[in-house]
């Protein structure tokens, strides 16, 4: 969509909903999809774990880059999988919407308890709204240990937004602002099928706008996530909420307003 369009979007929406009022703020804070682990050493295939297709590397050590103030902290082996390889199962992974590209970041939830925090400042909005995807999958070769995963169970993250008054770098613990859960479906071991979920958490008693995210693979026994998009705003879901329809039709009725009005003054 070309920004011209989205301008108009913009004007339109505020303009039906609000007369003059200007629309509801919003910012992008993070946008991840975990497709650049070019930190080096790079990505090393099999570092760590013996698996096919799959790093056993920090995250902060694949994905350090990340924007001013954004930090991960992990526990255990939160990992890294090259979705595009050739050798798990034989025949490599299989994704038919595409939508993991080349890696996604794994995490168990039964043999270990891991958890990934991203800790951020969301200043002073008072929702932070998340969208990812995630999916079951297993993961083959290794000492002999097979997948950790069950095609029978589906994957369920739980997402746990926490204050962070101190602003360290942590996986999350303290006071909980909101919690999530997200349940994808039971995909055959070496397929993809991807749950897009989009949460909106109410952030509103934070202390200082520092915050952690916390994420935690609750059932499903191994699992994948992967496009992570971050934003802060006013109003719950704002910049990553698909408009309803009702909107949609306001939206519509400002943008034919619109060419109305140029074309009189034409």
């Amino acid at each position: 969509m070309k920004p011209t369009i989205l301008g108009l979007l913009a004007v339109s929406l505020g303009l039906v909903v609000s007369g003059s009022a200007a629309v509801a703020a919003s910012i992008t804070l993070y946008d991840q999809n975990f497709e650049t682990p070019n930190n080096p050493p790079g990505f090393i295939n099999g570092f760590g774990s013996n698996y096919d297709d799959l790093s056993q590397q920090s995250v902060n050590d694949l994905y350090g880059g990340q924007p001013s103030g954004f930090n991960f902290a992990q526990a255990f082996t939160v990992e890294t999988l090259l979705l595009t390889g050739t050798e798990a199962f034989g025949t490599g992974y299989i994704d038919p919407s595409g939508r993991g590209g080349s890696y996604a970041l794994g995490m168990l939830s039964t043999l270990q308890n891991d958890l990934l925090g991203l800790s951020f400042n969301i200043g002073a909005f008072g929702f932070f709204n998340l969208s990812i995807d995630i999916s079951s999958l297993g993961v083959s070769g290794g000492p002999g240990n097979g997948p950790f995963a069950d095609p029978s169970i589906a994957p369920v993250f739980r997402f746990t937004l926490f204050d962070n008054p101190s602003g360290a770098n942590t996986t999350g613990s303290g006071t909980i602002l909101d919690q999530k859960t997200l349940s994808g479906t039971a995909s055959a071991l070496n397929t993809l099928d991807w749950t897009t979920g989009l949460l909106i958490f109410n952030a509103a008693a934070n202390t200082n706008g520092n915050v952690t995210l916390q994420i935690d693979l609750l059932e499903g026994g191994y699992a994948v996530f992967d496009n992570m998009r971050l934003t802060a705003s006013d109003t719950p879901g704002g910049g990553i909420a698909v408009p309803e329809p009702g909107t949609l039709a306001l939206l519509g009725l400002g943008l034919a307003g619109l060419g109305l009005s140029r074309r009189r003054k034409a």
